[in-house]
């Protein structure tokens, strides 16, 4: 296989440190509320194999914004339904004149197998339980925001990190500024081989002790049909991990609060916590479309 097309983000673990502080450098320079013409007359494609409202809805707004046109492909109702294989998609979408391809996919490597065989550049929306890389940039975007810089904070995940791709790029993006990283869950949702993705990351079962003096607290989705076959009961997960404002109080006074979404009010977190002073969770939301922006600006090498 050839190498991915330059501009292509496929994942954050092969990312330098200097190309993320680039992007969301960029990022900052974005405004989503004034249309900036870089990419006019290209052709962004959205290909997405499996639901996506955050995501998918960034994407397109992003594109918009800098002025490209943009097409959305789904699984139904198109040619893979009839089970056209991922490569004769994307030779498809690239001979009807896709400039880039954003694609969601439910199977890891899906999208560095389309960037190994296309000749532009392919965007990770997410494929499977590898990487989000765009998640990871806008969260640490949102931490920016906030902190003064990435180095050395102190951040603790909790939850469903075992299936959890956004949880992986998170943890690659943290590492390469040396952030201190608690993960928190139950064995069934949160292997002790885990420690191994990233140096620094550090396990433990017990909330409060995950959540104490830190700078901020992601919180993951946890499916309640995942729980269903493992011996943590939903009871049980709620009293042993759902953020409290209790809990929340262990955290520094100027702790952030984070989630991807979607958010599940009464399991992973209280409303009153959602929306806490101290809750980012829309914030991120609102910082994808920047983010996404500075991605597919540089995809297509228009970043002045």
């Amino acid at each position: 296989m050839n190498k991915a097309v330059r501009g292509s983000l496929l994942d954050i673990e092969h990312l330098e440190a200097k190309d993320i502080l680039g992007l969301l450098h960029l990022a900052r320079r974005m405004n989503p509320l004034k249309s900036r013409p870089l990419l006019r007359g290209k052709r962004v494609l959205l290909l997405f194999y499996e639901p996506s409202t955050r995501t998918r809805t960034s994407f397109e707004m992003a594109a918009k914004s800098l002025g490209a046109m943009t097409t959305l492909v789904l699984s139904t109702g198109s040619s893979i339904e009839k089970g056209e294989s991922l490569l004769d998609t994307g030779y498809a979408l690239r001979a009807v004149g896709a400039d880039v391809i954003v694609i969601r996919h439910p199977h890891a490597g899906a999208p560095r197998l389309m960037a190994a065989h296309l000749d532009i550049p392919v965007i990770n929306a997410g494929d499977g339980m590898h990487e989000h890389p765009t998640q990871a940039l806008l969260d640490a975007y949102t931490l920016l925001r906030h902190k003064k810089n990435l180095k050395g904070l102190q951040i603790a995940i909790v939850g469903d990190i075992y299936h959890s791709r956004v949880a992986r790029s998170f943890i690659h993006l943290l590492s390469k500024f040396d952030a201190r990283i608690t993960l928190c869950g139950p064995p069934e949702l949160l292997p002790d081989v885990a420690t191994s993705l990233a140096p620094g990351v550090h396990i433990t079962r017990t909330l409060e002790e995950a959540v104490r003096g830190t700078d901020a607290v992601m919180l993951l989705r946890v499916q309640k049909e995942r729980l269903a076959g493992m011996k943590i009961r939903l009871q049980d997960y709620v009293a042993k991990y759902q953020m409290t404002t209790g809990r929340l109080k262990l955290a520094n006074r100027d702790a952030l609060l984070m989630h991807p979404g979607p958010i599940i009010r009464g399991l992973e977190l209280t409303s009153e916590v959602a929306d806490c002073p101290q809750s980012v969770i829309i914030e991120e939301v609102h910082n994808g479309v920047p983010v996404r922006m500075a991605v597919l600006a540089r995809a297509l090498g228009k970043t002045s």
